[in-house]
């Protein structure tokens, strides 16, 4: 007679015990007592005593020697209280930082790229210092971009005032005129004591062949000076306003400085202004809240901190 082959059932896989029957034997094998844990608990007596027998009959085995007026753990007792405690100590680690990890904010901000490294990030730690639980991300782009849409909170716009929006909160104006380094100014044999002699120095130029930022342009500035004609010693040609004023400061010939974005290089000595003139593009920098943030504290109090950093700056 042929044996039939029979597959053999998996073996049932071992149920652990609920996290509230362990988190219950812990307490009362900590403090050997079932009336202190129950206190520690929150709990009955009662409640805890059948959390201790429900263990118990899951495991098979007695976990706590009930003595005349005294509890004592049993062998398995003494066995599973450190691990139990160690498990517990774990979960409540890492469920600590979770919740701390969920707990923090993020408040995602939009400018440009000079704007960000000019004049925004070198203030950022007096924002965040203040703010220890919320997070800043910085999206630096030439384009403007929809808030809304891709889930941004500030934007931190420069333009005129007629396209800022109902809502946008008016942060400072901006005038235009020559910067360089203090060595640059020095240098006898080409001075610049007066708007022509830029005829004798390299400018650093804003690189823009759709002229779509005119106020950026030597050009723009010129014509306003009555210099149409001038021409200058060479160029430098730069992609980002954020390299040019770098590559003043380090003496590669005159910028045009923007009065909010300079005004650190020009307090610190590394920048100076050698003309007391200045041109005034009638743009201004502007920040929007999106609607989704408006009500949020944090936006509300970054807002508030970028006004306040606006409003300390020295006057030209």
């Amino acid at each position: 007679m042929r044996k039939r082959n029979v597959k053999s059932e998996p073996a049932a896989t071992p149920r652990l015990p609920s996290l509230d029957l362990l988190k219950g034997f812990e307490v009362a094998a900590r403090l050997l007592s079932f009336t202190r844990a129950a206190e520690e608990l929150h709990l009955t007596q009662s409640a805890v005593s059948r959390q201790i027998k429900q263990l118990e009959d899951q495991l098979g085995v007695a976990l706590f020697e009930r003595r005349h007026r005294a509890l004592a753990l049993s062998p398995a007792g003494q066995q599973l209280y450190p691990a139990a405690a160690q498990m517990l100590t774990a979960m409540r680690g890492v469920t600590d930082r979770l919740r701390a990890l969920s707990a923090r904010r993020t408040l995602a901000v939009t400018t440009t790229h000079s704007f960000a490294a000019l004049w925004l990030i070198p203030r950022l730690a007096g924002f965040t210092r203040t703010h220890e639980g919320v997070d800043v991300r910085i999206a630096s782009d030439t384009r403007v971009k929809d808030l809304e849409r891709e889930g941004l909170d500030v934007a931190i716009r420069h333009g005129p005032s007629s396209l800022a929006g109902p809502n946008a909160v008016r942060l400072f104006g901006e005038r235009v005129f020559p910067v360089c380094s203090p060595k640059l100014l020095r240098d006898p044999r080409r001075p610049l004591k007066r708007p022509a002699d830029l005829a004798h120095h390299v400018l650093l130029q804003y690189h823009d062949p759709d002229g779509r930022h005119p106020w950026m342009h030597w050009k723009t500035w010129l014509e306003v000076e009555g210099l149409e004609e001038l021409r200058s010693a060479g160029s430098l040609l730069f992609s980002g306003y954020e390299q040019i004023i770098p590559a003043a400061i380090a003496g590669h010939g005159v910028a045009l400085g923007r009065s909010p974005l300079v005004r650190e290089a020009l307090a610190s000595g590394e920048l100076v202004a050698p003309f007391r003139r200045s041109a005034d593009p009638a743009r201004a920098y502007f920040a929007i809240m999106s609607k989704a943030a408006a009500g949020r504290p944090e936006v509300a109090e970054f807002v508030a901190w970028l006004r306040a950093e606006a409003a300390e700056r020295p006057r030209r």
